[in-house]
């Protein structure tokens, strides 16, 4: 018992990533299940029962969201106020470069399922141990996707003894770090494509995302209807600009 081992788990679960397997970890905003490899994406894919216009994410970091990101002045800078500023989690949806390493190095049918109209959803600031993987796999050239660990529909687990078997028997490591940070919005991540300032899935932190980006920007996103009136926390409505 005592304070966890992030960089030694960092490295347990990359040495799993780039052996082929696959991994579920913690993120502040639920747990995660993720791999390098195409076969075990797909499998993870099947375990979930996802549907096939799904899409994964990619595990980012600041520092490979600025190397892979196309972006104007003005998006990263809103990018930045949440991320930086506020430290708080966002899912980045926005063009990307394919000639980057890490991204060259992500096979065909993995780029296919983790990719749409030439953007890339990318979390940042999702916890030290996410962050540090990042570390890890972006040093190396490896592209880590995934998504939440969990049943289509069943909502993102917060601790993983919710996470149910399927998901379990699908990874070859599990590590479990207790609750997660944002479990309390009972969400997944707020996701934004900053083309259009599209909000492609109301999650964690929305409010406070919400009104940074009005309070600073003059941009006002859709209103939160609500858990019980949007369980899975998906639409896709622009943003107002004042």
């Amino acid at each position: 018992m005592g304070r966890h081992d992030i960089k030694g788990d960092a490295k347990r679960i990359f040495d799993t990533i780039s052996a082929g397997g696959a991994v579920i970890m913690p993120g502040d905003i639920g747990y995660a299940a993720g791999a390098n490899s195409g076969a075990r994406l797909q499998r993870l894919f099947d375990a979930k029962q996802r549907a096939p216009h799904k899409r994964n994410a990619m595990a980012g970091n600041y520092e490979l969201h600025r190397e892979v990101h196309e972006l104007g002045s003005r998006e990263q800078e809103i990018i930045d106020a949440i991320t930086l500023d506020a430290r708080l989690p966002l899912c980045v949806v926005a063009p990307y470069r394919a000639d980057h390493p890490v991204i060259a190095a992500a096979e065909a049918d993995t780029l296919t399922a983790s990719t749409v109209d030439n953007t890339l959803a990318m979390l940042l600031n999702n916890g030290r141990l996410p962050e540090e993987v990042v570390r890890l796999t972006h040093a190396a050239g490896l592209p880590l996707f995934g998504s939440s660990a969990n049943l289509t529909g069943t909502g993102t687990k917060f601790r993983v003894e919710d996470i149910q078997q399927p998901i379990i028997d699908a990874v070859d490591l599990v590590v479990d770090y207790g609750l997660c940070k944002w479990h309390h919005y009972q969400r997944s991540s707020t996701v934004i494509d900053f083309r259009t300032m599209e909000v492609v899935r109301i999650g964690s932190c929305y409010d406070l995302i919400s009104d940074i980006m009005d309070n600073q920007f003059g941009i006002k996103l859709p209103a939160d209807p609500g858990r019980a009136a949007l369980p899975s926390g998906h639409l896709r409505e622009q943003a107002s600009v004042s």
